[in-house]
């Protein structure tokens, strides 16, 4: 065979593998391409993932005013926070059964005591995030009386109540099992919303009226008024605020989980929050106005 004819030949059979060859490299490279590709979109996602949080609370004005300032901080670090309101019940069931992430509405010891004896083993307990606050049978400063043994016929014997459920609302609805003088009085169920404005009416008018309550609240602020003794204790000492999360959020998101251990605030802080909301201005606007001016204890939270 000439010289020729072989490299002649020679190229062919270059031709035949080489193009294979490139075609394979080519395909390699894009797959690996694309393996690179997904673990990247991968990545985001889980990131994206990892800065979503539910926050839950019961709609009582602490809670409303607590629950959208620490929402709106964590907004403030890249989260997407959803927060949603729910019953009492349901509320500390879908943080101990892993549905939601975390409230700063659980009041310890009494109020909220059958709920953590229920869920202690389901839920994380960060400890106080405000703390001095109060509950028991409120009246205008002007009625004539201030201890619930000396209950007689005020308020046409009726207490007015907040949601059915609440501990709350059960503790009252057995106080006549320790004071006789209530046996005949009728507890009657509402909202927060509905009790504060029925307070609103009957203050305005120098009426009697008999409500249950707990402090901080705005009302305080606007009215004159005056929780009435409790010499059986049967709504118990000092309460405190709890924030409540999920298990596995410290490890699933330890940023977040930092900042809501580190929540602490003060009742004059939240009084701030909840005397705006009651003058009309939205929650979320609220919010933001005092974590606007108060950048020293938020960095105090997020450091």
């Amino acid at each position: 065979m000439s010289s020729a004819l072989y490299d002649k030949g020679a190229k062919k059979n270059m031709k035949k593998w080489l193009l294979p060859l490139f075609f394979t490299v080519v395909l390699v490279l894009s797959a690996c391409g694309d393996k690179k590709d997904d673990k990247e979109a991968e990545s985001k996602t889980d990131e994206e993932t990892n800065k979503e949080l539910e926050l839950v609370y019961v709609e009582w004005d602490t809670e409303v005013a607590s629950t959208n300032v620490i929402a709106t901080v964590l907004e403030d670090m890249g989260y997407k926070v959803t927060v949603t309101p729910l019953d009492n019940a349901i509320m500390w069931e879908s943080i101990a059964s892993g549905e939601t992430d975390a409230m700063v509405a659980g009041w310890l010891p009494t109020m909220h005591g059958p709920k953590m004896d229920t869920y202690k083993d389901d839920v994380m307990d960060l400890g106080p995030n405000l703390e001095g606050t109060k509950v028991g049978l409120v009246v205008p400063a002007y009625m004539d009386v201030d201890s619930i043994a000396d209950l007689k016929d005020e308020a046409g014997k009726t207490i007015t109540g907040i949601e059915p459920g609440a501990n709350m609302m059960m503790l009252t609805e057995a106080l006549s099992d320790q004071y006789p003088n209530l046996k005949d009085w009728t507890v009657m169920p509402s909202s927060s919303g509905a009790m504060t404005a029925a307070l609103t009416q009957a203050y305005n008018n120098k009426e009697d009226i008999v409500v249950t309550g707990w402090s901080p609240h705005w009302k305080f602020t606007k009215y004159d008024l005056k929780y009435l003794d409790d010499p059986e204790n049967v709504y118990g000492g000092d309460e405190a605020i709890h924030t409540i999360t999920r298990l596995q959020l410290d490890k699933d998101q330890p940023e977040a989980f930092k900042v809501l251990d580190n929540f602490y605030w003060t009742p004059e802080d939240i009084g701030e929050v909840m005397l705006d909301i009651a003058d009309g201005m939205d929650a979320k606007e609220a919010a933001r106005k005092w974590v606007d001016d108060n950048e020293d204890k938020v960095k105090e939270w997020t450091k």
